[in-house]
């Protein structure tokens, strides 16, 4: 966020997706019906996972697919790479898929010697500056318009204004090719239905209809949560998705894929491979995080919440950011990977309210708190700090004396010692130059 225009592009963009969530929600009378009615889908599949997902597994075999399970994201990369291969290709298309990110499939295609191209704009973007997503629906939402420019000038040196008309028109028509060249296609999955084996993909761009359909393979990267039970429960998480992330009624492209092309169709992949993912994730169900399954990927949380709109996606990590991501990832990666990731949040609730299937990120946020402590992840440099604040300010005494020291210390802008670190990347705030107890 260092970069110049930065925090202001990512103020801009969270502001406008926030307010066009709202202005979405506002015209549905039955929002918290279903709210709740999309809450008991999710954990309706959670629940009863497994039978969820043999029941999808056999109706998308029968379907014409063949679906893979992968235990962790080293296996899924290596199934996916090994499809790419055995598939003799030289180019894949891929589509937005945060699972993808998850898995690190981009590295691995590239250590096989297989071209790999992002063809979301946001996605294609943060390939060529060579950066990872900092937003789940705006991948490159802390970039502005000249930067865009800039990077999209250096693929082929022709000029392109920093208009949003000239920045689309030329990753158009940079793209067009690789969709009609791609040996393969890689998507991630929306949803997976198990009544019908059907997988349900949602674009803005239309770049995962031509992902899914063009080349000779379609891939998808599916999370083994992302099952939904039936058919009929689609529509309404459908519904609050596009509220919640865009603020549309309903995304522009919304594709369901029911096995590879049949005979006597004309357009399609020849085969259809749907890859599982775990990684994690059957951990997860039985215990008090078992609602973080429940995610649809949204991205409201992350708009409403003021750590994230103040330090960007690329604190959080590599893949998932905000709040959401300050929960998942420690349960997916383990808390001693990711120590701070639960405090990256002031517990003001707005994740909750704002979460179309209601899931508790704040109460969550606090019990990985409590995780942190109870499993001694904290340091004792950390333990003993903590110990020292509550120690001085159990008195009035003490705690007058630890505000003049802090008064004392902000004249130097960075804390000494220990905490130096911890405030090397932190603006303090300035102290009043009189103490509110002081005013009498």
């Amino acid at each position: 966020l260092g970069r110049q225009g930065t925090q202001a592009a990512l103020a801009a963009a969270t502001g406008r997706l926030r307010e066009a969530r709202l202005s979405a929600w506002a015209d549905l009378p039955d929002a918290e019906e279903l709210r709740e009615r999309a809450h008991r889908i999710r954990m309706r599949a959670i629940d009863d996972l497994d039978r969820y997902l043999d029941e999808f597994e056999h109706a998308a075999g029968a379907a014409g697919a063949t679906v893979h399970r992968a235990a962790t994201a080293a296996e899924a990369r290596e199934l996916v790479v090994g499809i790419c291969r055995d598939a003799g290709a030289q180019l894949v298309a891929k589509s937005k898929s945060m699972a993808t990110e998850e898995i690190a499939l981009n590295d691995g295609l590239e250590q096989a010697g297989i071209r790999a191209v992002e063809t979301d704009l946001g996605e294609y973007i943060l390939q060529l500056a060579g950066e990872h997503p900092v937003h789940i629906i705006a991948p490159a939402i802390e970039k502005t318009a000249s930067q865009v420019a800039e990077l999209l000038r250096g693929v082929d040196g022709i000029d392109v204004r920093p208009e949003l008309e000239d920045l689309t028109a030329t990753a158009r028509r940079q793209l067009r090719q690789v969709f009609l060249d791609a040996d393969v296609g890689v998507t991630g999955v929306n949803f997976g239905i198990a009544e019908t084996g059907s997988i349900c993909l949602v674009t803005n761009e239309g770049n995962g209809r031509l992902v899914s359909s063009l080349p000779r393979v379609h891939v998808a990267l599916m999370g083994i949560e992302r099952v939904v039970p039936r058919l009929e429960d689609l529509p309404v998480l459908l519904k609050l998705l596009a509220r919640s992330g865009t603020g549309q009624r309903l995304t522009t492209y919304t594709t369901l894929i029911t096995g590879p092309r049949r005979p006597g169709e004309t357009d399609g992949p020849e085969q259809l491979h749907i890859v599982l993912l775990d990684n994690g994730r059957s951990g997860l169900r039985r215990g008090r995080y078992r609602e973080m399954l429940a995610c649809i990927r949204c991205g409201a949380c992350l708009n409403v919440c003021p750590v994230y709109r103040r330090a960007g996606g690329g604190a959080y990590g590599p893949v998932y950011s905000g709040p959401m991501g300050a929960v998942l990832a420690p349960l997916l990666v383990g808390l001693e990977r990711a120590p701070a990731l639960p405090h990256a949040s002031s517990l003001c609730g707005a994740c909750t309210d704002s979460c179309p299937v209601k899931i508790p990120l704040h109460e969550l946020l606090l019990d990985l708190r409590r995780d942190l402590v109870s499993e001694g992840v904290a340091s004792r440099a950390e333990r003993l700090g903590f110990w020292l604040w509550s120690w001085a300010w159990s008195s009035p005494r003490g705690y007058r004396a630890s505000t003049g020291l802090a008064r004392l210390g902000q004249r130097f802008g960075r804390l000494a010692g220990p905490g130096r670190a911890w405030s090397a990347g932190r603006e303090l705030p300035r102290l009043a130059p009189r103490r509110f107890r002081d005013r009498r």
